[in-house]
């Protein structure tokens, strides 16, 4: 359950990212009162604290092969 939600906040981050690359529009920054509001930069950390967490999942497929191995 953890990886899914830490997923779900890499897809926010990465739309917010390509918003921001393409139109220079921070859609987390719109929805929340700026890029400095509490809850914007709550959102950034959790986006960031997901980033962290999912480097993890580039050795869970390796694990699974080697249980099984």
């Amino acid at each position: 359950m953890l990886d899914r939600i830490a997923l779900l906040l890499l897809i926010v981050g990465g739309v917010n990212w390509g918003l921001l690359g393409i139109f220079r529009f921070d859609l987390v920054a719109f929805m929340f009162g700026g890029q400095a509001a509490i809850i914007s930069r709550i959102i950034y950390v959790l986006v960031g604290i997901s980033a962290i967490w999912c480097i993890s999942l580039f050795f869970k497929e390796q694990e699974l092969i080697e249980a099984r191995g």
